[in-house]
């Protein structure tokens, strides 16, 4: 991705012959770290999460509001689109299906655009939030967020590219149709499906 700054690629790559290791991936024991500018640092007394945008109630929690919610533990293999694939990761978070307990999405809605501390969105269709598939990552093996993994809390939505999973999520927008997020503009997938290896706009 131009215009990323990375760490840990210059390390040896993980060759796996596996049906979990979509093409064109590699698989890494690392995690490595990407981002497109400075790494925001959110103090948890100003930390906000909200549901915006088509809901009958809009949502928002503070830190320790949002702590509170019923957690679950996720693990789940991740793909980033600079081609590594992370098996088995271990995550504690809130799941999306918990959050829309608090909202009721109004049924025009049918597409998201997830937003974070540093002005990042990325844009996913509803139906790939939902029945388990998406969450609200807080702690990665045990241990809390790491800002540079996008703690304090992570969007994370496994079965796409990594980018949709949007580091620092500050919220989420219901919307009636699809919009290009920060990288979508730049010509990336408005999907992001690994396995069809949609990296592009013209992949899709």
């Amino acid at each position: 991705m131009a215009g990323f700054f990375n760490k840990g690629f210059g390390r040896k790559r993980e060759s796996v012959s596996s049906d979990r290791i979509p093409p064109g991936q590699y698989e890494t024991r690392d995690f490595p770290v990407l981002t497109a500018g400075p790494t925001p640092r959110i103090p948890l007394t100003t930390w906000t999460f909200t549901l915006d945008g088509l809901v009958e109630t809009p949502m928002q929690w503070t830190w320790d509001q949002f702590n509170a919610l019923p957690q679950q533990s996720f693990t789940n293999d991740i793909h980033c689109v600079t081609k590594w694939s992370k098996l088995d990761t271990h995550w504690e978070g809130v799941s999306i299906d918990t959050l829309l307990e608090h909202a009721n999405v109004k049924p025009e809605a049918s597409y998201v655009m997830a937003y974070s501390y540093g002005d990042y969105t990325t844009n996913i269709p509803l139906v790939d939030l939902l029945k388990g598939k998406a969450f609200i990552g807080l702690r990665f093996d045990g241990q809390p967020l790491a800002p540079e993994h996008g703690g304090p809390a992570r969007l994370v939505i496994p079965h796409l590219y990594f980018w949709k999973s949007a580091k620092w999520i500050k919220g989420l927008t219901f919307m009636e149709t699809d919009k290009p997020g920060f990288w979508e503009r730049g010509g990336y997938s408005m999907y992001g499906d690994p396995w069809k290896e949609q990296r592009y706009r013209s992949d899709d």
